[in-house]
């Protein structure tokens, strides 16, 4: 083949032209090898592209084995500095927050974790695909911009070298050659429109019939329609149809039929008719096979030039050449732009193909990355308009790559200075918008989808303007000044067609009928905020510049308000001997706007002025004095009349759209450039006017100006008994114009307006938001405004403030207000909402208390105002101002009817300290030969004018002081009083006569009467509270037994409580207990009552009474599991546990809110415990220790030993075998008797419990006489001791301490209901059972195929042989009784598991102590394991010594023994003795001397000697032993360890790099959308696709869902890797999610990674769960959570 390759290539040398033979032979092989049938063979096609087409070219451009020529262009190529990875969907990216230039740039994991950034504070994200790495990238990082790796590229960067001096002549000559031609012929191919011809030079003669029904993607129609729609069209199955639309999802297109054109055309025609109803029809085409092929092709052509080009900077270089050469056409005809130009033509796999290979080639060579940005800036209008028109996403588009070109900083400034771009991109934003109404304002109304859907695509051009201006100039040329200017104008063109966009009017009479459209003109708003922040921030780097936007800007304002003024009446208002004129305005009545935008970001500029002190430099090149104040306030205080009207309730008829324009005005993402500006324009203009015409204004723009102008209005005004709401309408509008006096003077926190700086700002910010609660810092983060890297600077305030408290197991890190704080806190600030304010008020108020301090919330002490603001103080002592005081306070003093508020009071107290402050200051700082102008003091001294004479405001306050009906305000008044006395001791400075402070004392009795009548109120609440419980409990009651009517007979009662359990047992005097065999401990029984908790009667428990019961849970489980091992009687079935949660009665109960219940599974019998509402699927009767009754017979001394024991089973069990080989043939059989003593209902409830575990178990149906219900029930016996087992010795607990009642409970009545179930099996099946069972330890003739020792569970074999005994004994009349039978069980099950220890220790520690003295133990063990030796032909290996045998037999029998006593203790009841209730060492005496072992084990084999023998060989002979030996299986080996949870990095992006590395396992090599580790096993799955779904028991589950039955029997704990999730399944119905055991710095967890921070593991939250998968409580878990939180129902959990 290599000769072909080299024959091709010489051909192509010798070639004349070479154009014609590439095409030719193009021509003739490509149809031959690609889409040869209806199903691609990728791997096929490569290889034979690689052979016959790719090769011939790699010989070409070698001129030798691109073997040994392309590694040679590697060596002499100097490696690159710059990273330049491409991202894969999901793979983490990572930006650095102090040193990168833009949010961005971003590093690749390899590259971050080499570089400087990883100690700093750096934000991770995981990337949608498609941007690329800037290591390297020295204006992306203002320092650090090389990882280790990059940097020793960096040594020797001269000036910027020709790469091209690295290759010879004539390779760049083949070179040039090879990649003209195959770029051509790719980018003629890919934008080929024709669909059954080819281009001329590629046409061949012979072809064939052969098409493709090809179907594109679109981002209009869902997956069903597709899905559905193909099933119909080309008739395939589900599967199949899933596939193909899973591949047009994928690549874009995907030909879904093969054949001739007819056959195509029919199928295209069905697809067309059926999804063209609701919107356009998808797109299909009917190609020819050929042309598909040479798609195909160039498609892996463009891969390949991307592959060659990274051998070597010049191939790279040749290329970019190639691809920006100018075609002959002229102007756009060079192969890039004609790909860029044709990109919403292509489909999604083309497009991504060439993105990837412009980014490895032009964005990465300097020189062309600069020419290729001044193509893209030229094509930028028509790339724009193709892609509002495309419907493909904002990812998949050439437009995207404005990202890479636009942030570059040095780019961004070129392309505005040489094209203008800023200009380009707001003039193509504009020509989108072309819906204006007269006034040329832009108009949103009838916002149709398709609107709506081009109106999301134009936004990205915001996007767009962002990236160019987010790097400011430093320095300025006359050029970069003129194009930004340019620039200005365009961006103020789009403001001027902002303001006053969408106008209301207030509706009167009947309620709006049509919302209006709103969200449009606010989403615009929204996008712009960033860029208008930009503008003024550029503005503020050039003193010349900024001047001129002042100008233009203030120029652009007079012209829309020259529109406004027509027809409105000048009038003239006079208030105090002042008068103004203005125009009649009523806000109620006209037109008004929200949208501001001119008179906004005028606002901010003069901000400026005053910041950069331009306004003090060159007041001659400013037109301040052309400036009308009133013109400029009259916008910004319409709009904030508006508001108050609002909030008065005068539009409630203009509907929900106003409301939330109101909100997103005052919201953190927009009040930047809204609420906040207004504000700032009101103090511009205050600043400029008269305050006092400034009021008259306000007062009639407010329409409050009659109350005020004229006297004794108020009085008037209640005689008149006017309309209440209008009353209260007035109020509330005073109290609003208050507050907005108390902000234009209080507000003076922005750089410019106060002198202060940016930090302060925020400062002020955290310390309100504080105030209010303690945050946590995202919900800090969140109430803060961001900038345009997404900033809020609050990192480097925030340790000033607040106090970090870490979070515990659950919750979140909290900022604590610092206390010296509290006393800048302002109750007017103007950032909080309605509520926010009345919760910090309430809060300092409370706080103040606490610290025994007045209550008075004082306006805290301001920042002096900047120069150009300063006059803005003079309004608190204007005489207008005094006189709003005045007659407030003369309201209050009268105290009349409904015509004033205290909320109204308490700004105008708060007005009065503000001034006081000012004054205060004013004094404070005063120089002496200044006099202070500011006389507050004075004024509120005096009294009234005539006529009236009222008294003066401080007269009136003294009066106010006493009132009874103001007990809140008190405080404050006695505070002003206070502050106005220091005052006037300053002005006198020479004080005569001290004032007397006033200090009352608080009344003490009245606060102990509230306590009183607190104390009776809450006891009033909590007896309806019982009453309301009472009255729903019976409800569900009578629900709960409606559902469950099968479970309910007659007779039974439901328990959950055995509240009255006495206490332990009376211990038995100071004797050894003793808990199983002839001489066990008897204790005295003891009576037992409960209480029914559904009726509420008593009952004792006795074996005749009716049954009592209790709610519990069964379910499967692997939790134990090692290789899931094999169960003895029924070798098919999985180590399957069930888990019994006895109910415990929980006292605080919730209140149930008796709905649907959805959290449980009704088909599946379950049902939710009516008292504490745990999940629930059966019951448990409560009985009295079985043992005691049926063990009638005395004791009698003399009881066998184990070996005539054995015997003597043996015997009985051949009798037995006999009996039933008669039985079977028709004879009548020996009826033997036995009474079963309990009483019907209990024998009821045995059953349903019985089956209850053998159906969840098996997942069968139920079935009573099923010969497995027994060895389930035994078997979940045994389990669920063993769990609880591990739980207890994980977390060091005594075995027999206080368990928890639910637990004991539990295992009481599981353990006696496993006793007495064979009361209620049949009696042959149960004796049947422990044949079997007995055999496996004990073989004899009839059982042939027993279970190898090594396999069988020793501690279920126990349960079962102790349990099924009795059914053994109760025909046998030899004398034996039940207690021996207990102990032989029990020992000789001990021996066997013995014998299995020492089988499998490992013995690999050489006996480092050797020299430990051997005692009779250790020399037993020896003897021992010389037997075993011996038996097993010696092929167990050397022994160890017999101190080592002894360590590894005593501690892996623990577990067994510790489970035995509480099987024990539980059976038969004796109490545990109280050595083993206390956790301290290793209790194997003990454990030994309850359950009458030998402490030294192996004494049990010394006294049996004989039959040992035969056993032990019996065992070892078996053939598995044999294997395991050999080593050809493995086995358990003892102590078992205790499964875990897998290990978690400690860092989280190292999973979220190793699940984007991940792919989905069923279709081909794709990414996965939602990776997702199952923290059980470690498995990587591919959740919440249709790849990946699997068919379970008839259903499409999920990846997820299926794997749980796999691995954790139906129940699943998963950690969803993008989503930083966990997800709790459990079967197919039932899941949650729970937080995640990943925190940030913050102590908080980031669920849909939305914040970024590093995240790390965080060891306690995750042991937390690891407890819940083992207490088996994830199921209980998941029905709490979806009880309590509705949502999780609706979700689909199967298909996760």
């Amino acid at each position: 083949m290599t000769e072909a390759k080299d024959l091709i290539s010489h051909k192509w040398l010798q070639a004349t032209d070479l154009t014609r033979e590439v095409y030719q032979h193009l021509a003739h092989y490509v149809p031959k090898i690609y889409c040869r049938g209806p199903n691609p063979f990728p791997q096929k096609e490569d290889m034979l592209a690689q052979h016959v087409l790719l090769g011939p070219m790699e010989w070409y451009l070698c001129g030798e084995d691109p073997a040994f020529g392309f590694p040679k262009l590697e060596q002499a190529n100097k490696p690159s500095h710059l990273c330049g990875r491409v991202f894969k969907v999901g793979e983490p990216t990572y930006s650095c927050r102090d040193c990168a230039v833009d949010p961005t740039c971003v590093l690749c994991m390899e590259c971050f974790l080499g570089s400087i950034h990883r100690d700093h504070r750096y934000r991770m994200t995981t990337s949608g695909g498609g941007g690329f790495c800037d290591c390297g990238d020295t204006e992306a990082w203002k320092e650090g911009p090389y990882c280790q790796k990059h940097e020793l590229n960096t040594s020797e960067i001269e000036e910027e070298e020709d790469p091209l001096v690295h290759l010879s002549e004539d390779v760049i000559a083949r070179t040039y050659n090879i990649f003209a031609i195959m770029f051509r012929y790719a980018v003629e191919i890919l934008t080929w429109e024709k669909e059954s011809e080819l281009p001329a030079d590629l046409e061949i003669v012979e072809k064939s019939d052969t098409y493709y029904c090809m179907l594109f993607n679109d981002e209009v129609h869902t997956y069903e329609q597709v899905i559905y729609t193909l099933q119909k069209a080309v008739n395939c199955t589900q599967k199949e149809a899933i596939g193909f639309a899973t591949t047009v999802d994928r690549d874009g297109r995907r030909s879904v039929r093969y054949g001739d054109f007819q056959y195509c055309e029919q199928a295209k025609s069905v697809i067309v008719r059926n999804t063209s109803r609701q919107t356009k029809p998808l797109k299909v085409q009917v190609m020819h096979s050929s042309i598909v092929a040479h798609q195909n092709f160039g498609l892996k052509l463009l891969s390949w030039l991307g592959n060659v080009i990274g051998y070597s900077d010049g191939l790279r270089r040749i290329l970019c050449q190639v691809g920006l050469q100018e075609g002959p056409d002229g102007e756009n005809s060079s192969l890039v732009d004609r790909l860029m130009l044709n990109d919403s033509k292509l489909w999604k796999g083309a497009r991504s193909v060439y993105h990837q290979l412009f980014m490895s080639s032009l964005l990465m060579d300097l020189k062309y990355k600069k020419l290729f940005a001044i193509r893209f800036a030229k094509n930028y209008e028509r790339l724009q308009s193709d892609y509002v028109t495309d419907d493909h996403d904002r990812e998949f588009s050439i437009a995207d790559l404005s990202v890479q070109i636009f942030t570059v900083p040095s780019l961004a400034r070129m392309l505005i200075t040489e094209e203008n771009l800023m200009t380009i991109i707001i003039k193509t934003f504009m020509d989108h918008l072309r819906h204006r109404d007269a006034q040329g304002r832009f108009q949103f109304e009838r916002y149709t989808a398709l609107q709506a859907f081009k109106f999301r695509r134009v936004q990205s051009l915001i996007f767009d303007l962002k990236y160019v201006l987010i790097s400011k100039p430093t320095e300025w040329s006359d050029d970069l000044r003129q194009k930004f200017l340019e620039g200005f104008d365009a961006f103020l063109e789009l403001l001027k067609c902002m303001q006053g966009m969408d106008p209301i009017t207030r509706q009167v009479g009947q309620h709006i009928e049509m919302e209006p459209e709103w969200e449009a003109a606010f989403t615009l708003q929204m996008k712009l905020t960033h860029v208008i922040s930009m503008m003024q921030d550029w503005c503020a780097l050039d003193e010349k510049v900024l001047i001129e936007a002042y100008k233009k800007c203030l120029a652009v304002l007079m012209q829309c308000h020259g529109g406004f003024t027509d027809g409105e009446q000048p009038i003239t208002l006079s208030i105090c001997g002042h008068s103004v004129e203005t125009i009649r305005y009523c806000v109620s009545q006209e037109k008004v706007s929200i949208h501001l935008p001119v008179s906004r970001l005028l606002a901010g500029l003069h901000v400026l002025l005053s910041k950069s002190e331009v306004a003090y430099k060159f007041p001659e090149l400013l037109p301040l004095s052309e400036l009308s104040p009133p013109m400029l306030i009259e916008h910004p205080l319409r709009c904030l009349v508006l508001c108050a009207q609002v909030h008065a309730g005068m539009w409630r008829r203009n509907g929900f759209s106003l409301v939330n324009q109101i909100y997103y005005y005052h919201n953190v993402k927009c009040r930047r450039e809204m609420f906040d500006k207004d504000i700032v324009m009101l103090q511009t203009g205050v600043s400029m006017m008269d305050p006092n015409h400034f009021l008259m204004i306000m007062l009639s723009r407010f329409e409050l100006y009659q109350i005020f102008s004229t006297p004794d209005y108020g009085k008037r005004f209640s005689s008149e008994i006017t309309h209440k709401d209008v009353v209260q309408q007035n109020n509330t509008l005073i109290e609003e114009m208050l507050y907005l006096i108390i902000m234009i003077v209080g507000e003076r926190f922005s750089p410019g307006v106060g002198q202060v700086n940016a930090t302060d700002e925020i400062k002020r910010e955290i310390i309100h938001q504080l105030s209010i609660k303690p945050m946590a810092h995202s919900e800090l983060v969140k109430s803060l405004p961001e900038d345009e890297n997404k900033e809020t600077g609050m990192e480097s305030v925030i340790e000033a403030v607040a106090h970090f408290k870490k979070p515990g197991l659950t919750g979140r890190g909290m900022y604590e207000l610092k206390p010296e704080c509290a006393k800048e806190f302002n109750l007017y600030f103007y950032h909080f909402s309605r509520a926010e304010q009345s919760k910090a008020e309430e809060a300092q108020r409370k706080l103040k208390r606490q610290n025994r301090e007045d209550t008075a919330l004082p306006p805290p002490v301001l920042p002096p105002f900047c120069p150009l603001f300063a006059s803005l103080v003079n309004i608190l002592q204007s005489d207008v101002m005094l006189c709003i005081m005045r007659t407030v306070l003369q309201w209050a003093v009268e105290h009349n009817g409904y015509a004033w508020s205290e909320s109204m009071l308490q700004r105008v107290l708060h007005l009065i300290g503000m001034a006081l402050q000012e004054e205060k200051q004013h004094l404070d700082n005063v120089t002496e030969e200044h006099v202070v102008t500011f006389t507050f003091t004075q004024k509120i001294s005096k009294p009234g004018e005539a006529p009236n004479n009222s008294p003066s405001i401080l007269a009136m306050l003294e009066t106010l002081q006493n009132a009874p009906y103001l007990d809140v305000h008190k405080d404050m008044i006695r505070w002003i009083l206070k502050t106005f006395n220091a005052i006037k001791k300053i002005r006198e400075s020479s004080s005569t006569s001290p004032v007397a402070e006033t200090e009352g004392t608080i009344m003490e009795e009245s606060s102990r009467d509230k306590d009183k009548a607190e104390r009776k109120r809450k006891a009033e609440i909590a007896r309806l509270r019982r009453e309301k419980i009472m009255a729903q409990m019976s409800e569900m009651q009578r629900h709960f037994i409606d559902e469950n009517k099968e479970l309910f007979q007659q007779t039974l009662e439901l328990d959950a409580s055995t509240s009255a359990v006495l206490d332990n047992s009376p211990m038995v005097s100071n004797m050894a207990l003793t808990a199983l065999g002839p001489a066990q401990t008897q204790v005295p029984e003891q009576r037992q009552f409960v209480t029914c908790i559904l009726c509420q009667e008593e009952q004792e428990v006795k074996v005749e009474s009716k049954a009592m019961v209790l709610a519990a849970f069964v379910q499967r489980s692997t939790v134990l599991s090692k290789n899931r091992s094999k169960f003895i009687q029924d070798p098919g079935n999985d180590c399957c546990s069930v888990y019994f949660d006895s109910v415990q009665a929980k006292e605080q109960r919730r209140q149930q809110r008796l709905r649907l219940h959805t959290s449980y599974d009704v088909e599946n019998g379950e049902f939710l415990c009516p008292l504490c509402e745990c999940l629930s699927n059966t019951v448990i009767p409560l009985l009295l220790p079985p043992r005691n009754i049926f063990n009638s017979r005395l004791n009698i001394s003399d009881q066998p030993k184990l070996t005539q024991w054995i015997r003597t089973i043996s015997q009985q069990i051949k009798a037995l075998q006999v009996l039933r080989k008669e039985e079977s043939t028709p004879t009548n059989s020996i009826h033997v008797y036995f009474r079963n003593p309990y009483s019907e209902s209990i024998k009821e409830m045995l059953t349903t419990f019985g089956t209850a575990t053998y159906k969840v178990g098996l997942k069968v149906h139920p079935n009573e006489e099923d010969p497995r219900v027994p060895i389930m029930c035994w078997g979940s016996c045994a389990y669920t001791i063993q769990s609880i087992e591990r739980i207890l010795s994980d977390e060091d607990k005594p075995l027999f301490g206080p368990l928890p009642c639910r637990l004991d409970d539990c295992l009481r009545s599981l353990t006696r209901f496993a006793a007495a179930h064979w009361t209620v099996a049949s009696l042959s099946v149960v004796q049947g059972h422990f044949c079997k069972l007995f055999a496996s330890l004990v073989p004899d003739d009839n059982h042939g195929d027993l279970p190898c020792i090594l396999d069988i569970d020793m501690f279920h074999l126990l349960v079962g042989l102790v349990l099924a005994f009795p059914a053994l004994q109760c025909q046998d009349f030899s004398g034996i009784s039940l207690g021996t039978g207990d102990l032989h069980i029990f020992h000789l099950v001990t021996m066997a598991h013995i014998v299995q220890i020492l089988l499998t220790s490992c013995t690999e520690e050489n006996g480092m102590d050797q020299e430990n003295p051997a005692g009779e133990e250790e020399l037993a063990v020896l003897a021992l394991y010389k037997t075993l030796h011996q038996c097993t032909g010696s092929a167990l290996k050397e022994i160890p010594s017999g101190w080592h045998l002894w360590r590894n037999v005593r501690n892996g029998i623990m577990p067994f023994l510790k489970c035995c006593a509480l099987f024990f203790h539980y059976l038969n009841g004796v109490p545990s003795p109280p050595e083993l209730q206390v956790s301290g060492t290793s209790h194997f005496e003990h454990l030994c001397n309850y359950l009458s072992l030998p402490n030294n084990l192996i004494c049990l084999f010394q006294e049996n000697n004989e039959i040992t023998k035969l056993l032990i060989e019996s065992w070892c002979h078996n053939i598995e032993v044999k294997r395991y030996l050999e080593g050809e299986r493995d086995a358990i080996s003892y102590p078992r360890e205790s499964n875990k949870l897998i290990d978690l990095p400690e860092d989280y992006s190292s999973l979220i790099n190793q699940a984007s590395n991940f792919s989905c396992p069923k279709s081909g090599g794709d990414k996965s959308r939602a990776p997702t580790l199952c923290l059980v096993c470690g498995t990587l799955l591919c959740s919440q696709s249709y790849c990946c779904q699997t068919e379970l028991e008839g259903e499409d589950v999920g990846a997820c869902t299926a794997h749980t039955y796999s691995c954790g029997s139906g129940v699943g704990i998963f950690l969803r890797v993008r989503e930083c999730q966990v997800l709790f399944l459990a079967g197919k119905t039932k899941g949650c999610f729970y937080s995640p055991p990943y925190l940030d710095d913050y102590g908080e967890t980031d669920q849909g990674l939305r914040r970024g921070n590093p995240l790390h593991l965080c060891k306690e939250r995750f042991k937390k769960i690891q407890k819940l998968w083992h207490q088996h409580s994830i199921t209980e878990e998941i029905g709490h959570a979806q009880e309590a939180n509705q949502t999780l129902v609706g979700i689909d959990w199967q298909h996760l």
